[in-house]
């Protein structure tokens, strides 16, 4: 049964390969994180990218696995740098016109090479162009390369770009360390090295959510903190504190969002014997009332790992100082 979503956006979404939008130009891949690397091999497929000389225009298709193969083989839920809806806004702003998420399941993972290309990219899909990185495998065990999809769809007069794989332009020579992968996003972000995440996903790594209510415990020392509830597979950053750059969404309904800088605290607070861990903000210089808006937390950097303090005394002369850390880097 197809499932179809708007998600706010013009990104059709479907989770079968029936009644689609077709023919198709497909990017192929996993596609977590959206960043320079993906970006790349999605650019051959969008529609700018097809002339208006062709008669029938095929729509531009991203496709990708759901839930990620990784999770299926090891039985383990994997965070994301995008969960869905971050993925879709992000797919729209490249200007892709839909995203199918094909079921990745035991019968799927079985498929050939020559059956995934057969069944899935031309008899479901009908597709029309492939793009794909230089590192792509698919099929049973992963035993197909780029290359051999290459091959199996010039046998159905399809044409495949195989993308180079893009490196991080700061590092030189060109390394496997400098390739830029979602993997190593994530030990980017888990070391807190912000600057790093952010220039390989060609934009700030982002937390988006609805503020809740929490203990209001940082309005009685002066600190005001917007909880912020998150996706379950959101991936999460180092713990500790950062200085971030927040958007508020749904402030009036005629009101445009409105954009403040601030501080962030990811952990379980252990000077208050917290357990579960929180997402909390604070905005500086500003005040009103963020319960049930939707917060986009934008992370600039890394101010300092989480702590335990001997009083709320020490807590707020620390919070300060983070603040008037941020300030000075937001001042630069």
């Amino acid at each position: 049964m197809l499932n179809l979503s708007q998600n706010g956006c013009s990104v059709r979404v479907a989770s079968s390969t029936e009644e689609l939008l077709t023919p198709t130009a497909v990017a192929l891949g996993k596609f977590d994180g959206v960043h320079l690397g993906h970006q790349r091999v999605i650019q051959p497929v969008l529609q700018s990218a097809w002339g208006e000389e062709n008669s029938v225009r095929p729509y531009s298709t991203v496709v990708t696995f759901d839930p990620h193969p990784q999770e299926f083989f090891t039985g383990l839920p994997r965070d994301l740098l995008t969960p869905l809806d971050e993925k879709v806004a992000q797919l729209r702003s490249l200007g892709v016109e839909q995203l199918v998420l094909l079921p990745f399941d035991r019968e799927l993972s079985a498929l050939s090479p020559e059956e995934f290309v057969d069944k899935i990219l031309v008899q479901q899909l009908q597709c029309q162009q492939i793009s794909v990185g230089q590192d792509f495998c698919f099929g049973k065990k992963r035993m197909g390369t780029a290359q051999d999809l290459q091959a199996l769809a010039a046998k159905y007069n399809i044409p495949a770009t195989i993308v180079p794989i893009k490196t991080d332009t700061n590092i030189s020579p060109a390394t496997d360390d400098a390739r830029i992968s979602t993997s190593l996003i994530r030990e980017s972000l888990e070391v807190g090295d912000i600057p790093k995440a952010n220039r390989l996903l060609g934009r700030p790594y982002t937390l988006i959510g609805e503020v809740v209510t929490g203990q209001k415990l940082g309005r009685t020392i002066g600190f005001p903190t917007a909880n912020i509830q998150l996706p379950k597979d959101k991936f999460l950053p180092r713990h500790g504190v950062y200085a971030i750059e927040a958007i508020i969404h749904n402030e009036t309904p005629d009101k445009s969002p409105t954009q403040q800088f601030g501080v962030m605290n990811i952990g379980n607070r252990p000077t208050v014997n917290g357990i579960d861990i929180r997402v909390e903000v604070h905005l500086l210089d500003w005040s009103g009332d963020l319960y049930g808006k939707n917060l986009l937390v934008q992370l600039v950097k890394f101010l300092r790992p989480e702590q335990k303090f001997p009083s709320l005394e020490a807590l707020k002369n620390q919070i300060q100082l983070d603040c008037t850390a941020a300030k000075e880097i937001f001042s630069c």
